[in-house]
Formats: C-alpha cells, structure tokens, sequence
C-alpha cells in the first residue's frame, strides 16, 4: 500500500513550503493534515481557502465547530474529530457536554445547537438531498436560509479534509492525542 509523506516546510513541493511554513509559525506545530496535504498544493490551498471562508460566515465559532464535529464523526474521521474537539473546547469555548454528545452522535443539550447539529447530519447522511422537516426545524431554530448554504460550505470543508485523511492514513498529532477518538464502527 501507497504511504504519504508528511511534508515540512522544508520537504513540501515548492508550491507549498511558505504556506507550511506559515502555518507552523502560526500554530506553533504543523498539523498532521496539512503536511498531508501538501503533496499536492492545490488541495492545500483549496482547503485552507474554503476554510478561510467558511470562518466568515454568519455562524458563530461555537456553531461552525457543530457543523465540523458533526460532520467529522458521520464521515468517522478520526483526525478531524480530535482535531475539532480540541478547538471546540479551547478556541470556541463550546461546552463539554455539545462536544461529548457531538463525538458520540447524540443530542445536544442546547436547542438551537442541537438544530445545528441534526441538519448538519441530515446534510451529510442525504449527501444533501435535504428538505422538507430537516430544512424546516433548522429554519425554525433561528437559522437562515443563508445559513442553509453556509452549512454547506461547512460540510464541504470538512469532507476535503475528511476524505483526505483517510487515504493518507493521517495520525493524530500529540497536540489533539487527549481528544483521540475511534468510531463506533470502522468502515473498510
């Protein structure tokens, strides 16, 4: 089997050495993804751009980390999952008991955000084919219809990246190693 190279600043193809640079500058260590990722800089770059984007929507940080927990957990990506469960808790402050019921794929004790999170599941798990009482419980929880597409957005972050980690097989950094996670079920 084909094994990836976790790229450094330094080993990356041209096209992405400052971009990882600029991250491990940023955060103070490269996560494991990006240096994936940088073996083809376009996909570094689209992801790093869609999630540029996606944290200028109208969903607060707390929100946009249920859209990425949600999303990582339906899609069993580990990474993601540890990844987002740490930024949820020390960067967007969401509460413990949204993440635990996040990562466990249950409902959340806050109304609104457990709105979020069942129309973020339904988005993934319908591949987007999502209408009728998923789009109307959403809208009625205060949501928008731009926010319609904003998850969206979300998701399809999300899914580059969860979909990336899982052909490059990408390990956990010891950054996140506290929130490692498996899913219920593994898929082949």
């Amino acid at each position: 089997m084909a094994k990836f190279t976790l790229h450094t600043p330094e080993s990356a193809p041209e096209a992405a050495r400052e971009t990882l640079a600029k991250v491990q500058e940023n955060y103070g260590f490269l996560p494991n993804l990006l240096a994936g990722l940088a073996e083809a800089p376009t996909a570094l770059h689209s992801y790093l751009a869609l999630s540029e984007q996606f944290g200028k929507t109208a969903l607060s940080a707390p929100e946009q980390q249920v859209v990425l927990l949600a999303t990582s957990v339906i899609n069993e990506c580990q990474f993601c999952v540890a990844a987002h469960s740490y930024l949820a808790r020390n960067v967007a402050k969401l509460d413990e008991a949204s993440i635990k019921a996040l990562r466990d794929g249950n409902a959340l004790p806050d109304a609104r955000l457990n709105a979020l999170a069942r129309f973020t599941r339904a988005v993934v798990s319908e591949r987007g084919w999502v209408n009728g009482p998923a789009l109307d419980a959403f809208l009625a929880a205060g949501f928008s219809k731009a926010q319609v597409l904003e998850v969206v957005l979300g998701v399809t972050t999300k899914t580059l990246s969860n979909y990336a980690n899982h052909v490059l097989e990408t390990p956990t950094n010891q950054q996140f190693a506290a929130d490692a996670w498996q899913p219920k079920r593994k898929t082949a």
